[in-house]
């Protein structure tokens, strides 16, 4: 499990996305990377490794996807009515929107929400804050490295950081270490885009809660609330010139309760859509958030609501920023299936109770193969018949 201390990860041309922050691949995530080291080692390991995307004229062999495990159920887009991802307006009312909700998490996974609240202006601020970060030059980004991970078989045509937000001035000291005005403008930025996040996500776990049939003021519903943990993860995915031979972030699923992604205008996140399989881009909506399901809702929701693989792609022509924000348990809290009719339309809890990071080092043995690790906390019918 990546490191969910008040340390900030860059990295560039890694696999760590969620472990870059708390994510991911195929069904799996990728094991977590190595502690921090000293600030001014990491700097100099980051400068000496760093892959300068934007003067890149190929694609080189060490970031060359194509053809690889990863990709085995990749299928071109395809837009149709069937495809067309889910929208839901929390402007219709608690009751509509949580019928949305429910439809879009149970059918796809993932959904753009509008009609949320959140001031434009927060949104646009944050992304052009990020956007300025990943324009500094190499060894100023790489005051905040962190020794990167190795797990993927190749490397992702990205940048990253992840940081929970309790920690952004501390920790965005070590990009801006005379903490001008450069930096305090950063850090209100993001400070503002987590306040307005998870706001956002107590009023979108109401509406969830109102799709399972539960009150929302129950014990249960109030200690799943007012205990959310999040964290924020800032992408850069530079334009490639050949996109067909590498992937922005590999084929994932979150693993926590849900993440609302921030994208730039440019589309390049796809969901998966079963039956059959095949990706389906989620356009640019300007003003819109993009709500992906994980794994721990789904396990909370007796998979009712489903965890979906997700993957970013890159493009020729422009860059693209997005700012998915994580959230989800405490590290104490046991996550099991909710005893709401809702819930239990199958009669009895199908997943064993576990925790955040128990969760995650079933998903570390797993990473690479094709086992979900919501088999492995799957409690059979005998099993469920003799507790």
């Amino acid at each position: 499990m990546c490191d969910m201390s008040t340390t900030t990860t860059y990295t560039s041309h890694t696999a760590c996305a969620e472990e870059f922050m708390q994510i991911k691949t195929l069904s799996t995530m990728p094991p977590s990377p190595t502690s921090p080291l000293a600030a001014d080692t990491n700097a100099a390991a980051a400068s000496a490794t760093y892959f300068d995307f934007r003067a890149a004229q190929r694609v080189p062999e060490s970031h060359a996807w194509t053809g690889l495990h990863e990709h085995e159920k990749d299928a071109a887009p395809v837009v149709n009515d069937d495809d067309a991802v889910p929208v839901v307006d929390m402007r219709d009312g608690d009751a509509a929107a949580a019928d949305a909700a429910a439809r879009a998490a149970e059918e796809w996974g993932g959904f753009l929400l509008v009609g949320h609240g959140v001031d434009g202006e927060v949104l646009e601020r944050a992304e052009a804050q990020a956007a300025r970060l990943f324009a500094l030059p190499a060894p100023e980004k790489a005051r905040a490295a962190r020794t990167p991970a190795t797990a993927y078989p190749k490397r992702m045509w990205a940048e990253g950081y992840t940081f929970t937000p309790a920690a952004v001035r501390d920790e965005f000291r070590r990009v801006w270490p005379d903490a001008g005005d450069d930096y305090h403008r950063f850090c209100s930025a993001m400070e503002d885009y987590d306040a307005a996040m998870r706001s956002l996500g107590e009023r979108l776990l109401a509406v969830f809660f109102k799709a399972l049939d539960l009150a929302g003021d129950g014990e249960t519903e109030r200690k799943i609330r007012d205990t959310l943990t999040s964290t924020i993860h800032l992408n850069m995915y530079p334009k490639c010139p050949d996109p067909e031979r590498a992937v922005g972030l590999a084929a994932h699923t979150d693993s926590g309760f849900f993440t609302f992604i921030l994208q730039s205008p440019v589309p390049g996140l796809q969901l998966l859509r079963r039956r059959p399989d095949r990706w389906v881009t989620v356009p640019g909506t300007p003003g819109a958030l993009i709500v992906v399901v994980g794994d721990l809702f789904h396990v909370l929701t007796n998979g009712r609501f489903h965890s979906v693989l997700h993957r970013a792609i890159v493009n020729r022509e422009s860059d693209r920023i997005s700012m998915p924000y994580f959230l989800g348990p405490p590290a104490n809290m046991k996550v099991a299936p909710l005893m709401s009719a809702g819930c239990l339309g199958r009669n009895k809890a199908v997943y064993r109770a576990v925790t955040w990071p128990e969760y995650m080092v079933i998903r570390d043995k797993l990473f690479g193969t094709s086992v979900s690790a919501l088999t492995m906390i799957h409690v059979t019918e005998e099993a469920s018949e003799e507790s």
